[in-house]
């Protein structure tokens, strides 16, 4: 059994997924990299993707389905993983080695040991194309190379989330929780985290996270052209649990403020577009809200974030806007 999965879900890779490949073959036997291959018809991923299973096939698997998207892609790997551990890295991404053996030096001690880790945290890194500054996501509300619980977790400031970037999971935990992305849509990254109880922070810039293509799923035109699909996941974060009960309060202060900020997204998104269409959308998913959960309705139309994106008139479309660009910078789209 391996001790680290990796799925790596490719569509139109072939520019960027083999130095992708690359950094994560340094981990050795100890990890399996499953590249899924999304039904890619523009370039030749999937050849690409065979060849490296063959010279690789004690380490890589090449899988291929139709066209499903990220989520789906994300259901594959974990459907074909064997390790004890499980991690998504997008194609066009890549890790840092340094960091790399830290991080399985962390996992193989906790089977060694019998620690039951159902989330590794570590930091990641904007690699931003163009920008001098890289910005550092890292989390020093966290308890530092130990584990703990969410009881011992500090406040979460605006703009520190636990993203996919951020975390590897215990694969059985997210076979247990019965972890169904949806097709056609990006990664709900916060899903797991209610089912999560023993917690491991490392302080290790292990995952670098490139932004810059025109066609990326983070950029603003791009998640605009494919709004149906935010508002999808918006939906999904808002029926995934009953917000008011969820017993941990650590864990529901930390989801609400996430479903905070994705709601904030799909709201300025669907004003800066400027159509009728889409502003129609966006008094649907407020309608939604209201029908689906009011106690959450009231705690987000009223809430400083949310309520910031329903002001009327030039002033409140202003201040909209400004909300927005928090919630891009945290976000790290472009």
């Amino acid at each position: 059994m391996k001790l680290l999965s990796f799925a790596v879900p490719c569509y139109n890779s072939a520019d960027y997924m083999e130095h992708c490949v690359e950094t994560l073959l340094h981990g050795g036997e100890d990890v399996e990299i499953i590249i899924v291959d999304d039904g890619s018809q523009k370039d030749n991923t999937a050849e690409i993707a065979d060849r490296l299973a063959a010279e690789h096939p004690t380490i890589i698997k090449a899988v291929h389905q139709e066209n499903g998207g990220h989520g789906q892609a994300v259901n594959t790997g974990l459907k074909n993983a064997t390790g004890l551990f499980f991690k998504v890295v997008d194609s066009d991404d890549w890790v840092d080695p340094e960091a790399y053996d830290k991080i399985l030096k962390v996992l193989r001690s906790s089977v060694e040991h019998g620690k039951q880790l159902d989330m590794l945290i570590s930091n990641f890194v904007y690699e931003k194309e163009g920008a001098h500054h890289k910005k550092v996501m890292s989390y020093s509300n966290l308890p530092v190379n130990r584990y703990f619980t969410w009881d011992e977790t500090r406040h979460f400031r605006k703009g520190q989330y636990i993203l996919m970037h951020s975390v590897i999971y215990r694969t059985k935990l997210l076979r247990d929780c019965g972890l169904e992305l949806p097709k056609h849509t990006f990664y709900v990254d916060n899903l797991p985290l209610p089912y999560v109880k023993n917690i491991y922070y490392l302080d290790v810039d292990f995952y670098r996270y490139f932004i810059g293509r025109d066609d990326q799923s983070v950029n603003e035109k791009v998640m605009i052209s494919r709004i149906d699909q935010q508002i999808k996941v918006n939906k999904l974060m808002l029926e995934a649990y009953d917000y008011k009960n969820i017993k941990d309060e650590h864990v529901k202060k930390y989801m609400f403020n996430y479903l905070e900020m994705i709601t904030v997204i799909s709201t300025v998104l669907l004003m800066k577009s400027g159509t009728k269409e889409h502003q129609q959308k966006r008094r649907d998913l407020w309608k939604y809200i209201k029908e689906h959960d009011y106690y959450l309705y009231r705690k987000l139309r009223y809430g400083i974030m949310c309520a910031t994106t329903n002001l009327p008139g030039h002033s409140g479309r202003a201040i909209s806007i400004t909300a927005y660009k928090i919630a891009q910078k945290v976000v790290g789209f472009n």
